[in-house]
């Protein structure tokens, strides 16, 4: 099992939720986040008068998957979030050793 963090563009959301949802994949956890990569925040300008955000505001999607579904959703979100700009975000893929349904007491896969 492996979990998929991806850090994307909060106006993406939708639509990766839309994929991931035809995938068959409808289980996501999602936080707002805030953060900056190598361009340390973003400049802009609001009446007449320039701002800058260090940290950008973002959205994080969790998901945990068996082993042989996380190159498909992998490459779902990618294809769902992808501007070509920088800001687009990152995934990150961890292993994870077992999963626990509280409900149930279902290990392991069976509990995802």
């Amino acid at each position: 099992m492996k979990k998929i963090e991806a850090i994307v563009r909060p106006g993406k959301l939708n639509t990766i939720l839309s994929a991931l949802e035809e995938l068959g994949y409808p289980g996501v956890t999602i936080t707002e986040v805030e953060g900056h990569g190598r361009q340390k925040g973003i400049t802009a300008q609001w009446r007449g008068r320039t701002y800058t955000m260090e940290l950008v505001p973002k959205i994080k999607l969790e998901i945990v998957a068996g082993d042989d579904e996380v190159e498909t959703i992998v490459e779902t979100i990618v294809n769902a979030a992808k501007t070509g700009e920088i800001g687009d975000g990152k995934i990150f893929i961890s292993p994870i050793d077992n999963v626990v349904r509280i409900r149930t007491g279902e290990k392991g896969e069976l509990a995802i």
